[in-house]
């Protein structure tokens, strides 16, 4: 008899209330936690407190918006459909309202980098008028531990689920409806979106370490470089033991979010690179 660990952890705060739950709890929670890092390194260097106000709203709102058009355009479904198990989906395409119904789950974490990566661009050139690489490595920290409680979201929602597995420390989702057959499915699994917080959370502890006691701020693009490596490093590591998402991450030999995690990585390797061989600036940036 296989030992596995029955996850029924409700994501319901208040019994049969869907909002407010512990998916949004613990989404805020590593939001204000990544809030408090950046005050710290920005009340160090004596940047003005409503630079880190006008920060945050972009940041939210680009971690939002950016994170539910990835779902939609990455991952889909555009239209309605029935597969062949007499199971229908709804599209997005089909019906757009549906797109903004967040609570209902779909965010995708690559639509949110390139959300925050546009977003960033314009804070620096238009607020703190400071280089782009300067902030990118100052949210980079901050970035990873919500990220962390990001996926414990997923865990607790029943979500994002790992391949099946006998693993003594797999889980039995109870709550988690497989869509490929129509029917709950409680057969025991990786824990995939746990994989992923913890990995998160090592990420950040690197990604401090490297900015305060190494003083990595001083190479523009190092913590940034070593951020998109861990955390799209990570995800790409993780979903061979992921299951799929779309149709086609089945048919390909890497899925979706491998896939889009490649360009990230080797943007990482090149910005690394790149700031081992440029000359050592000053905590200003200038």
């Amino acid at each position: 008899m296989n030992l596995v660990i029955n996850w029924d952890v409700s994501p319901e705060i208040i019994e049969g209330w869907r909002t407010p739950n512990l998916y949004g709890l613990l989404f805020v929670t590593g939001l204000i936690l990544g809030y408090f890092v950046i005050k710290r390194m920005f009340k160090k260097e004596n940047i003005d407190e409503k630079n880190l106000d006008s920060l945050v709203m972009f940041m939210i709102v680009s971690i939002i918006v950016g994170a539910r058009l990835g779902h939609v355009f990455f991952y889909g479904p555009y239209w309605d459909y029935i597969d062949k198990n007499g199971q229908k989906y709804t599209g997005y395409f089909s019906h757009p309202e549906t797109i903004i119904k967040v609570w209902e789950g779909g965010l995708a974490s690559h639509g949110a980098a390139i959300a925050i990566l546009i977003a960033l661009w314009f804070y620096s050139r238009k607020v703190i008028k400071r280089p782009y690489l300067w902030i990118l490595d100052r949210i980079s920290a901050p970035i990873a531990i919500a990220a962390c409680f990001i996926r414990l979201g997923n865990l607790v929602n029943h979500e994002i689920v790992g391949d099946p597995s006998n693993l003594p420390w797999a889980f039995r989702f109870s709550m988690y409806f497989n869509e490929a057959t129509g029917m709950p499915d409680p057969t025991p699994r990786h824990p995939a979106q746990l994989y992923e917080a913890i990995l998160y959370l090592l990420s950040f502890g690197i990604l401090l370490f490297l900015f305060w006691k190494k003083e990595g701020f001083k190479r523009p693009g190092l913590v940034f470089g070593t951020f998109l490596i861990c955390i799209f490093g990570s995800r790409f590591l993780v979903e061979f033991i992921k299951l799929g998402q779309t149709a086609r991450d089945y048919e390909l030999p890497v899925n979706t979010g491998q896939l889009l995690s490649i360009p990230l990585i080797l943007a990482g390797i090149f910005l690394i690179y790149k700031s081992l061989n440029d000359k050592v600036q000053n905590s200003s940036g200038n």
